[in-house]
């Protein structure tokens, strides 16, 4: 069994921040990049943002400068920090997880149940 728990999520004023984090657990060898997407109502899922197991970070255009990514490889988690929040910031966040299991199929793309986050202007 492989799973990814997202937590973090809430409402906030705009300008706020927050915080998610994402946590792999199960029968894990190692994993590979870890990424955040999100999902408004009515629009497409959206790369939020990635980072490789080596620490390289990609992210969206729409959140430059304001998320940043990182991780906890001994703790197998995934954080999103998240400043300067905005009203269209609002979204289900998904965490995304490439790893290898130690049982088959090991090579796996696992997704989170996602957390909602909600910034009022």
């Amino acid at each position: 069994q492989v799973q990814v728990v997202e937590s973090g999520g809430g409402l906030v004023q705009a300008g706020g921040s927050l915080r998610l984090s994402c946590t792999a657990s199960g029968s894990i060898l190692s994993i590979n990049s870890m990424a955040w997407y999100r999902q408004a109502p009515g629009k497409q899922r959206e790369l939020v943002a990635t980072i490789t197991e080596g620490g390289i970070t990609n992210y969206g255009d729409s959140v430059k400068g304001r998320f940043t990514i990182s991780r906890d490889n001994a703790e197998k988690t995934v954080y999103l920090q998240m400043n300067s929040l905005k009203p269209e910031d609002t979204a289900v966040y998904y965490c995304n997880v490439d790893l290898i299991a130690t049982i088959l199929p090991q090579r796996r793309d696992i997704w989170g149940q996602g957390t909602q986050v909600t910034v009022s202007s």
